[in-house]
């Protein structure tokens, strides 16, 4: 989009939606224009306004961007529970999840998968030592420690597309992981699209923030994965008191849970490949998901 054609939609919006803070507000917004921050970094971009940390670069100006939007929405959907962590700080935070089109993936179930149980991740996607409260919370990579002897158990094979810093390539092949580069296998949208269709499901830890803090947050991959009628394996991170777990979906805390979840879906795979699809259209269809934000936004 060109600067002239983007000023022109600019100038005549009636809503602004910045994910995570990543756009500047533009100037020329109407005045009646709603200003929308929508979090999809539950747990880390809390902290960060609480303690502004001089390692994240800009961090002044990206908390008085966050400060200067109308409404605030999260991925944390657990984020009023009870068990909740996440600093709510002065936000009134509302909570919204990933919208997924659907039609983009369900034909990928008509592919009967033969590969590995994949994921995509970041190990280490984190600046600086995140802190809050005198306790530190990690990235991805200190929960997938956890899973490192994992394929030994599940007897099934699992693969890791991975990247980001201090990632133990050697280490995780030594363990039995097949190993790819993220970025390299996923450099397009077709390709992360692929790479998920080759899959047989998902088995994914969440990053420590996400689970120490029980937010609730649900990975917008995950949520591929299931719209590709992929069953996914993945780490509690408090989004079972929203989302039922179960067929399709399983949720594990350890990895002798996660080797469980394995071993049940491969048992009975046509079923939890089913309901994965059925979990991504109710749960995620982006019609749905916009739709309720939509009315969330204006209900206020």
């Amino acid at each position: 989009m060109s600067r002239e054609k983007f000023d022109e939609v600019a100038a005549t919006a009636d809503l602004f939606l910045n994910v995570s803070g990543v756009s500047m507000v533009p100037d020329n917004l109407p005045g009646g224009c709603i200003k929308v921050f929508i979090d999809t970094d539950p747990g880390y971009n809390q902290i960060m306004l609480s303690e502004r940390f001089s390692w994240s670069e800009n961090v002044d100006r990206w908390c008085a961007l966050v400060e200067n939007h109308d409404r605030h929405f999260t991925y944390a959907e657990n984020i009023h529970g009870p068990d909740c962590l996440v600093p709510k700080l002065d936000y009134d935070w509302k909570t919204t999840r990933m919208p997924i089109c659907i039609e983009h993936w369900e034909h990928l179930s008509d592919l009967r998968p033969r590969g590995a149980w994949t994921t995509i991740m970041t190990w280490n996607a984190f600046k600086g030592k995140l802190v809050y409260k005198g306790v530190e919370y990690g990235s991805k990579g200190a929960e997938f420690d956890k899973l490192l002897n994992l394929p030994a158990v599940a007897n099934v094979p699992l693969k890791v597309a991975i990247g980001g810093v201090g990632a133990p390539l050697e280490r995780l092949s030594q363990a039995g992981w097949q190993v790819a580069d993220g970025p390299q296998a996923t450099v397009t949208p077709e390709m992360y699209r692929d790479f998920i269709g080759s899959s047989r499901g998902e088995i994914s830890p969440a990053k420590q923030v996400y689970v120490e803090l029980r937010t609730g947050w649900f990975s917008c991959r995950s949520a591929c994965y299931l719209a590709s009628g992929r069953p996914v394996v993945v780490q509690d991170t408090g989004f079972t008191r929203i989302i039922p777990p179960g067929d399709g979906i399983i949720a594990f805390k350890n990895a002798e849970e996660a080797a469980r979840g394995l071993i049940e879906v491969e048992g009975e795979y046509e079923r939890h490949a089913a309901a994965a699809q059925d979990k991504a259209r109710h749960y995620f269809d982006s019609s749905k998901v916009l739709r309720r934000l939509i009315e969330d936004i204006y209900a206020i």
